[in-house]
């Protein structure tokens, strides 16, 4: 849609706070009521361009979870790409990252739709490692609940925002270290 194509550049450039819509509206060539008729503010616009780079992040992270590789190493993977991903967005393109982070904190729809997926992936690496044999976890809903607890510091946007400063060597091996961990709980069942 060329109105999102519009909003997108009008983001990167100018921030989300200095995005209008219509700005967006006149460079699209129509009125921002018009504007108004696809999106019903410009949070919904905004939150547009995210779901973009979020669909983006959540079809990479599905062919990890489609992999043939053992569960442990999918588990490992996933969860390595959605922070190196995040954190690369927070450096590289810091207005879509922070339209992300404002729509998390919010609970806006496109950030809960967001963290549904996201739980979909983990869900099947750890039934598929289950089923393998490969993870001795009794209770898969603890299981899944473990993983978004112990890996929160290094993938959720908020956490990521706070540690912007912290050197990115120091922040993989301190994940590297949780991820195995991690692995190691998953694999002994002890939860």
């Amino acid at each position: 849609m060329r109105l999102l194509g519009i909003a997108t550049e009008h983001l990167a450039r100018l921030g989300p706070k200095r995005v209008t819509v219509v700005a967006v509206a006149a460079e699209a060539g129509m009125t921002h009521a018009n504007v108004y008729r696809y999106f019903p503010s410009k949070d919904a616009l905004l939150d547009a361009v995210a779901g973009r780079w979020l669909r983006d992040i959540e079809a990479y992270l599905a062919g990890i979870a489609d992999a043939p590789d053992p569960a442990d190493d999918k588990i490992e993977r996933l969860l390595t790409a959605l922070a190196t991903l995040q954190r690369d967005a927070l450096g590289n393109e810091p207005n879509l990252f922070a339209v992300h982070l404002d729509a998390t904190v919010a609970a806006r729809p496109i950030a809960r739709r967001h963290r549904v997926r996201l739980r979909s992936l983990v869900e099947r690496v750890v039934e598929e490692g289950i089923v393998a044999g490969t993870f001795s976890a009794r209770d898969r809903e603890r299981a899944i609940a473990y993983i978004f607890d112990a890996s929160y510091r290094f993938t959720h946007p908020l956490a990521i925002q706070h540690d912007a400063d912290v050197p990115r060597d120091l922040i993989e091996a301190r994940f590297g270290a949780v991820i195995h961990a991690i692995q190691r709980v998953l694999r002994t069942g002890v939860l």
